[in-house]
């Protein structure tokens, strides 16, 4: 289990008993989830979701409305996320509501407190598996100023010099991710029909693969990260002919492809796991159609070509420079 999730869930239980409703930012499944009642959980993350959902808990991606006695945020790790998080919260708190915030202390649990003590009172902090929860509440004055720049962090925004838009918390948030547009700079003029883009993102890849290729009939965006997915929905034009689908590529794919793109992911949380980008992998390879072909960038030290050979598929490095390498398979 998340420790920091371990920890929200013992901090919860010093909490005074609102009643009232209960808003979890960030749910993750935990043995006590299903029991709170009048529970809305909120999680834009797939496989998290999916986890929820498989304890009979309803998943909500965004929390736009609404009035809550109680609010759990286990926050990610940006740091803009976690602010326009901190605001979210005091909005869709009742008068007299509890927020309580858990974090590992390796991402930040002490600054994050400090922040969020500087405009609010403090009411108590919980220290346990290395991580850090902290409570306060809405009956206390918020400072005014400090809660407007942390909504307008919240706001979608154009990555500089670009029409590109996204959100704070979605991967290569502040720029076009150097690897992606390596892999457009040296994909094959072959890659043509029904195409896939697995972790699509905000839409950069697929995007940038329409434009430059003409033959490509349609193109269908693969994201596990809700916000990232409705960012790409803006991204691509109206008439593009795309497909958006807000899923768990490790699952499997619902067709055959003609061609696959894939920047695979390879962090769990705060975690680097090889084990994930060779889930996407394996899954891409069993969704080709015959004669059909991977094209893949990834960072240089990854052992993904042995990977590949074991799938049944003939790897080449198309180019490989100091820190990416891409691959056709």
């Amino acid at each position: 289990m998340n420790p920091a999730l371990e920890t929200l869930f013992l901090a919860r239980q010093e909490l005074p008993e609102k009643g009232g409703a209960t808003l979890f930012l960030g749910a993750e499944a935990h043995p006590d989830l299903a029991a709170i009642p009048r529970l809305t959980a909120c999680q834009p993350l797939k496989p998290l979701a999916d986890s929820c959902g498989e304890m009979g808990v309803e998943i909500s991606t965004v929390p736009d409305s609404g009035e809550f006695s109680t609010i759990l945020f286990l926050p990610g790790k940006s740091k803009d996320e976690i602010l326009a998080g901190f605001a979210r919260a005091h909005d869709l708190l009742a008068p007299d509501g509890v927020l309580l915030v858990s974090l590992a202390n390796t991402a930040g649990a002490s600054r994050y407190e400090k922040e969020l003590k500087k405009v609010t009172t403090l009411l108590s902090s919980f220290s346990k598996n290395k991580c850090r929860a902290f409570c306060v509440d809405r009956s206390k004055p918020w400072d005014a100023a400090t809660l407007d720049a942390w909504r307008e962090l919240a706001r979608p925004r154009l990555i500089p010099d670009t029409d590109f838009t996204v959100e704070p918390g979605v991967f290569s948030s502040g720029h076009v991710d150097p690897g992606s547009q390596l892999l457009i700079d040296h994909l094959s003029y072959s890659v043509r029909g029904h195409v896939a883009d697995l972790g699509a993102g905000w839409g950069f890849l697929s995007q940038a693969a329409l434009k430059k290729l003409p033959n490509i009939s349609r193109i269908d965006l693969f994201e596990a990260d809700a916000r990232a997915l409705s960012c790409a929905r803006k991204n691509l034009p109206a008439e593009a002919p795309a497909g958006f689908h807000w899923h768990d590529v490790t699952k499997g794919l619902p067709e055959k492809y003609d061609h696959i793109l894939i920047n695979p992911p390879f962090h769990t949380a705060q975690s680097r796991d090889v084990d994930l980008g060779k889930a996407f992998l394996s899954v891409a390879a069993a969704s080709l159609k015959r004669g059909g072909s991977l094209q893949i960038v990834a960072n240089r030290q990854l052992p993904y070509e042995a990977h590949l050979l074991e799938l049944g598929l003939r790897p080449r490095i198309v180019i490989e420079t100091g820190v990416y390498k891409v691959i056709s398979a």
